[in-house]
């Protein structure tokens, strides 16, 4: 298929009341409604009006949020919409293969198939809350997760597809000859399995994967089908884009098995000179001194102890290989820091709007023609959108920068299928054990 015929694939990042850390002062926001299980209905039928591939929520384990749990948010999101995929973050280092596999099994079961699981290795935060001393160590968190993942995958596995035969007349339930124990003993875990329910719909939820460091690329080349990934420019994405695509073969694999949607962090307004009053307002609303001691943490450095007008003391800064918690990220903001040569207050509002993705602020027709040239240049194979306000910046992009993709060729004009799988191109895995059933 030419990259004329291709569609954009589009993915709604669901977050509060916007991605803009301030977005929650605006005058027409409501955080209040941040546990109230309607707003985030309302938020999916939106994207699902729009014909969007997917919502996703992130999750974490550490700190003060206003936010739900993923998989109790999403199973209610599943009953007020029909088509539009649904993602949540679960980390691997605080949670349990068998846990994630049967509750990712029943999100699936309950939605029809467009359940979708973000694959992540947990925060250096988290730590303390699950009676460790300390984060593992990177590289050990990334074999933790391979090892974790092809667990999920095999638990998923146990049940052959038609392994429920419900015959009423013979008593039976199920096949016993096609529900296996896996007996997987492996570096980190044991697990002897079967899962206790039914094969997905999709056979396996669609997998996606956040991570952008060596570790994380390489781990998406072998488990991911979906990458959302943070750039700031359309040529850093191409090279990350090349890169990981490039990786794929070794893992018997092809391109358009995996889908890369780097962030997407729209202001949208009629005029440019709305949406900059937009922007400005917000970043005036940001509270500046608590951003800049966050920053610090991620810098290892005390930045209040210099000017906010001045330069970023990168001199000062970690170095990437020293970092444990987020490797991309961290050097993604410094090299945005010393290739635009920002001040800390700069920094700060440049990362208020989306932590470092790539934030747009413009009418919806410049919206498009960004989105157009990154997806004509082969940077990406679609978007995370990531309004910085919510629910109005997600309301924008449905109703006015989806038509005009459409109007170009670049996106759907009717959902492809009913599963999640179905909608971005990917195929329904094979069930290995009855692969190996049928060659007994």
């Amino acid at each position: 298929m030419s990259a004329k015929e291709q569609k954009l694939h589009l993915n709604a990042f669901l977050y509060g009341t916007g991605h803009h850390e301030a977005s929650w002062r605006y005058p027409d926001a409501k955080p209040e409604l941040g546990l109230d299980i309607r707003y985030s209905q309302q938020l999916a039928q939106t994207a699902e009006r729009g014909l969007m591939d997917s919502v996703f929520l992130a999750d974490g384990y550490a700190g003060r949020s206003n936010k739900l749990e993923p998989f109790t948010q999403l199973a209610a999101l599943a009953m007020v919409t029909e088509y539009i995929g649904l993602i949540a973050t679960v980390g691997t280092t605080y949670n349990e293969p068998f846990h994630v596999a049967r509750k990712f099994a029943s999100l699936d079961h309950i939605s029809g198939g467009r359940a979708g699981w973000n694959i992540v290795t947990g925060a250096q935060s988290a730590a303390f809350n699950f009676s460790r001393d300390e984060h593992p160590e990177h590289s050990d968190r990334y074999h933790d997760a391979e090892e974790f993942v092809e667990i999920t995958k095999r638990l998923w596995d146990s049940w052959e597809d038609d392994a429920l035969v419900f015959d009423k007349n013979a008593g039976i339930q199920f096949d016993n000859g096609k529900v296996h124990e896996i007996n997987f003993k492996g570096s980190y875990y044991s697990v002897k399995g079967p899962l206790n329910i039914p094969r997905p719909p999709q056979g396996y939820p669609v997998l996606v994967q956040a991570g952008s460091s060596e570790s994380g690329k390489e781990l998406a080349a072998k488990t991911a089908e979906v990458i959302f990934t943070a750039h700031q420019t359309m040529e850093g994405a191409s090279s990350f884009y090349t890169d990981v695509k490039s990786r794929l073969a070794k893992y018997g694999r092809t391109p358009d098995q995996l889908k890369i949607l780097p962030g997407f962090s729209p202001i949208l307004a009629d005029t440019e000179a709305e949406a900059r009053e937009i922007d400005e307002e917000l970043n005036g609303l940001t509270a500046t001194e608590e951003a800049v001691k966050r920053l610090s943490l991620r810098f290892g450095v005390d930045l209040t102890q210099y000017p906010i007008d001045g330069p970023v003391p990168l001199h000062a800064a970690l170095e990437t290989e020293e970092v444990n918690g987020h490797k991309s990220r961290h050097q993604l903001i410094v090299e945005l820091a010393r290739n635009e040569q920002l001040t800390i207050r700069q920094l700060v509002n440049r990362l208020a709007g989306a932590r470092g993705h790539f934030t747009f602020t413009g009418t919806p027709i410049q919206a498009a023609d960004a989105i157009e040239k990154w997806f004509r240049n082969g940077a990406a194979d679609g978007f995370n959108i990531m309004p910085q306000l919510l629910p109005s910046g997600l309301d924008i992009f449905v109703n006015k920068v989806i038509p005009e993709l459409q109007n170009r060729g670049l996106f759907r004009t009717a959902y492809e299928g009913r599963t999640l799988r179905e909608n971005l191109g990917l195929v329904r895995p094979s069930n290995i054990r009855a692969a190996i059933s049928n060659q007994i």
